[in-house]
């Protein structure tokens, strides 16, 4: 007979999304159950948190997620002490050089709606047309751009490994148990998630699932019998060296992140760049793979980039390497709330792309969601799983 134990919550993704939660539960006077969190693979070799660029950002066009973005800077300013252990402050090295989106002709008009919308939710966010960005920003090519909008503070990168590490280091010292194996089944009671059954024979009982298991959330949701229409999209980073400084009169300055109105993007990184950008959407099948896609840098991204910053007509690559998206193929935006159809089934995934940064505030809402039964912060009724039913898209559209 199969060992069984029983949990109050059983989180299933020990990624940012799944520590975070963890975190915000052991964290909040109103809880005093048992977390246990359960993690596939425990060297995080394949996990998209320690893959990504590690973008944080205020720079959306939903109200919703500009919040999680204003969160965000403000939860990282303070995360070295609510994630302290013993004295110990993790550094996640926060890069605050900001975002710059630029925008040709043809997107002027959406990147003014955005950046109205930001400034309203008190995202400190600067207009610049032409003439400003060619002063501020004298490495760009400014000859085909109407405007660009940069992001003054709360914006930048952060040590994404770091980041997932202090969560779950500081999760497991609030208490919550990590266990080392992949779900192999989800338990129902007619309409409720009971517990999970584990690669190594164990089944835990639970009072709540939670399935944040980023790409697998589609896979893992059909083991509870539901649709999560998400899974893995294969995005490739590029690194490569550059002999002209761009900011020579400022040697220890850092550049922004900057998207060009083609997509793609580019920032520092160590003495270096790194760049990338996602394929169109007929191109951009589920995909396992971890193919480095260097077509794609030399036929897309290394032109654009040497159209918008001369000094890139000349680099060197230095390396690359392929992470996954938990694209949600709905809408491209968080899915997070119970399940409308299988009680005590809660589902925080999707982010397609976006997940370390809204991880802060995802953690905390799923945390309200089961401590009090309700959104008490950001409300993120508008991402709940009704709209995979209903069909009501809500449109990111700024996504990088």
């Amino acid at each position: 007979m199969a060992e069984q134990q029983t949990a109050d919550i059983v989180i299933v993704g020990g990624g940012v999304i799944g520590s975070s939660i963890a975190y915000w539960l052991g964290a909040s006077p109103d809880f005093a159950g048992r977390v246990v969190v359960v993690e596939r693979d425990r060297t995080y070799a394949r996990a998209s948190t320690p893959l990504s660029a590690g973008g944080i950002r205020q720079q959306f066009s939903i109200r919703e997620n500009i919040e999680i973005g204003l969160h965000a800077q403000d939860f990282l300013h303070q995360a070295p002490d609510l994630l302290a252990v013993d004295g110990e402050r993790p550094d996640l090295t926060f890069r605050e050089a900001g975002y710059l989106f630029l925008a040709g002709p043809s997107g002027r008009d959406i990147l003014a709606e955005n950046h109205a919308l930001q400034t309203a939710c008190g995202a400190a966010i600067s207009w610049c047309e032409p003439d400003e960005l060619a002063r501020r920003f004298p490495w760009l090519n400014t000859a085909d751009l109407s405007a660009g909008a940069f992001g003054e503070r709360g914006e930048g990168w952060i040590d994404p490994n770091a980041l997932l590490q202090a969560f779950k280091r500081k999760a497991r010292d609030l208490g919550a148990d990590y266990v080392d194996a992949e779900v192999v089944g989800i338990d129902r009671d007619g309409g409720r998630a009971t517990g999970v059954r584990l690669s190594d024979g164990r089944r835990i009982a639970a009072g709540t699932v939670v399935i944040a298991a980023g790409p697998h959330s589609g896979a893992v949701g059909r083991l509870a019998g539901v649709e999560i229409p998400v899974g893995p999209r294969k995005r490739s980073v590029f690194v490569f060296g550059c002999r002209t400084a761009l900011w020579p009169e400022e040697p220890g300055r850092l550049g922004p992140l900057t998207i060009d109105p083609s997509g793609v993007f580019v920032r520092p990184e160590g003495a270096g760049f790194i760049c990338g950008v996602s394929p169109p959407e007929d191109q951009d099948p589920e995909s396992w793979d971890d193919q480095v896609d260097w077509p794609m840098f030399e036929e897309v991204v290394w032109p654009a980039l040497a159209h918008r910053v001369p000094a890139f007509e000349a680099i060197k690559p230095t390396g690359a390497w392929a992470g996954w998206y938990d694209y949600n193929s709905l809408d491209q935006n968080a899915l997070v709330g119970r399940h409308p159809e299988v009680g005590d089934l809660i589902v925080a995934t999707g982010f397609s792309g976006h997940g370390l940064q809204q991880a802060p505030s995802v953690g905390r809402a799923v945390m309200e969601l089961i401590t009090v039964g309700a959104y008490r912060t950001i409300d993120l009724t508008r991402f709940g799983l009704e709209r995979i039913a209903t069909g009501a898209v809500v449109k990111e559209r700024n996504v990088v």
